[in-house]
């Protein structure tokens, strides 16, 4: 069986022919999966442009500077086990000593950060992984392959509450053990981990580089990292007091890995701004901060108006609203009848939801989780927006009389968008109450509310999304969402690495939420932030990330 090595070059030839195909240069879709698939398999991130004659972004000509203090506009959360992480903004702080195996980029890549590089075999079913070595923790411990090893296994067990590291490694996970089934993490040699998978799974290099991923170090176990901020980055936690402000400072006495080559600044404040958007724009004008994690809606023209730098990326980032299928009102499950919940996406036009949501920026959707710029996107019929046929939907079901009570968290975008929608659903002759709570409570409970809204960030690939939020079982699966048939076109899906193989399968999982009336999904956003002009390396990235160390000031 042949091997591709990361950064090789070497690509398997499938890929090497798709991209002389011209989609991959003028269509979103095919050139990210290009892209995504590319430096899987092998090749860095300026040879997998220039296969497509296309340049890579630039990267900043300017030279770093060395020092100050940046302040970032941000959610400040309490700490809880990185595999449980459930937001962003949680990991962005404890990226700064808590790394990853691999990264994801601003320019759609996978490069390799604790890992040196990895091999996988042509069918995906072989992954040996090289650790960096020199790597040092801060306690003065090498990292090694048994730390790798230690962090995937921690990462597959099933039952772990929060875990949802266990549905991008569900491939190595015993069924009836719920742990990593026996031979499939090898540890080779100190620097070397081998992973044997039953079967072929595509996802497992971007799985490493989602925010959950962070590793540990294996004396810490399921320790709160805020608590104890030991890990092999450059910088370690000095205060962390939650809905005000955490703050990062240089790790005296550590040596990075990537020393030289990043890790600018002496100090990084994360200041909560809360989910109010106003709250953010005040705090620009107030001069309190110099960066923020996310603009929304109307505040990204009003942030760009204050003569700050506007960064944008075009991403599958989005919100669903969605019915969870478990849930008990009042001794019943309204939500178990596939009937009421497609009665709820046909009563809801998505584009208004676009415009009332996010000011329009963005794409309308069609409520089955997976984006155009996705590879194995699929165009499929959507339900049709049919409020009178909604209705009929309702009455069939005897559930015509029913309030439905829909939750969301109470900021801009979010909360506008599930007003939006329960206008609509009252238009429509729906019962609907709206219920709207606090930031610092409504992420305790996200996943078990009846009729709630949530935003999901992106991921590379659309069986990514269905494997984390759908799969039977899965910790984020909110919807309580159980099919077999779908399961089981999903396991397909995730062993094609040929893209439009995997979109002949992709229809049918679509087809499936649609006519399961999963969730109503109704846009995917355009994601923005701000930052004054004299931080560099700043960016928007793809996936809410905010890479500490490759950021510098100019004054």
């Amino acid at each position: 069986m042949k091997f591709y090595t990361s950064a090789s070059d070497t690509l398997p030839t499938r890929i090497e022919d798709s991209a002389l195909d011209e989609r991959c240069k003028k269509d979103a879709a095919s050139r990210r999966e290009f892209l995504a698939m590319a430096t899987t398999f092998g090749a860095t991130t300026s040879t997998a442009y220039g296969m497509l004659g296309i340049c890579a972004p630039a990267q900043a000509s300017e030279v770093p500077r060395i020092g100050g203090t940046i302040r970032i506009g941000m959610v400040v959360s309490a700490g809880k086990d990185p595999r449980s992480y459930d937001g962003s903004p949680l990991a962005n702080i404890s990226r700064g000593w808590l790394e990853y195996l691999v990264r994801y980029t601003h320019a759609c890549t996978f490069e390799p950060m604790l890992l040196e590089s990895w091999e996988i075999s042509e069918d995906a079913k072989t992954y040996i992984l090289k650790v960096r070595p020199g790597v040092t923790w801060h306690n003065g411990d090498t990292l090694t392959a048994d730390h790798v090893a230690y962090n995937i296994a921690r990462w597959c067990e099933q039952d772990a509450e929060g875990n949802s590291m266990a549905g991008r490694f569900g491939t190595l996970i015993d069924p009836d053990t719920g742990v990593a089934a026996d031979g499939v993490i090898e540890v080779v040699n100190n620097l070397t981990v081998r992973l044997n998978l039953p079967k072929p799974d595509i996802t497992l290099i971007a799985g490493m580089a989602d925010y959950p991923a962070a590793i540990v170090h294996s004396s810490e176990g399921s320790v709160d990292p805020f608590r104890s901020p030991m890990g092999t980055g450059p910088y370690t936690l000095e205060s962390h007091e939650v809905g005000v402000k955490a703050v990062l400072v240089r790790k005296e006495g550590h040596r990075w890995w990537n020393e030289g080559n990043g890790a600018y600044l002496d100090r990084i404040e994360y200041i909560d701004v809360g989910t109010d958007p106003a709250v953010l724009l005040s705090s620009y004008e107030s001069e309190e901060i110099d960066a923020n994690f996310e603009s929304s809606g109307d505040f990204v023209a009003l942030l760009t108006g204050l003569d700050l730098e506007q960064n944008e990326a075009v991403t599958a980032a989005t919100i669903v609203i969605r019915p969870n299928q478990l849930a008990e009102v009042e001794g019943k499950r309204p939500y178990s009848d596939p009937r009421v919940r497609r009665a709820l996406s046909m009563a809801v036009d998505n584009t208004v939801l676009l415009e009332l949501g996010v000011n329009g920026l963005g794409i309308p959707a069609q409520n089955h989780h997976v984006c155009p710029i996705h590879p194995e996107y699929a165009e499929v019929d959507r339900l049709p927006y049919d409020p009178a046929g909604a209705m009929a939907l309702l009455k069939e079901s005897g559930m015509e009389d029913f309030e439905h009570e829909l939750i969301s968290i109470d900021d801009d975008w979010r909360k506008n968008t599930a007003d939006a929608m329960a206008a609509q659903l009252r238009d429509a002759g729906i019962k609907v109450k709206r219920t709207v709570i606090p930031g610092a409570s409504f992420w305790n409970d996200w996943a078990r509310f009846p009729f709630s809204s949530t935003n999901w960030n992106m991921r590379p690939l659309g069986v990514q999304i269905f494997a984390l939020a759908y799969r039977s079982g899965e910790a984020w699966n909110e919807t309580g969402f159980n099919n077999a048939e779908f399961d089981r076109l999903l396991a397909i899906a995730l062993a094609t690495p040929n893209a439009d193989k995997r979109r002949g399968i992709m229809t049918e999982l679509e087809k499936v939420m649609l006519a399961e009336g999963v969730v109503t999904q109704p846009y995917w956003r355009s994601l923005y932030n701000h930052n004054r002009s004299y931080v560099k390396g700043m960016g928007m990235h793809p996936t809410f990330e905010i890479h500490i160390d490759k950021i510098w000031l100019d004054n």
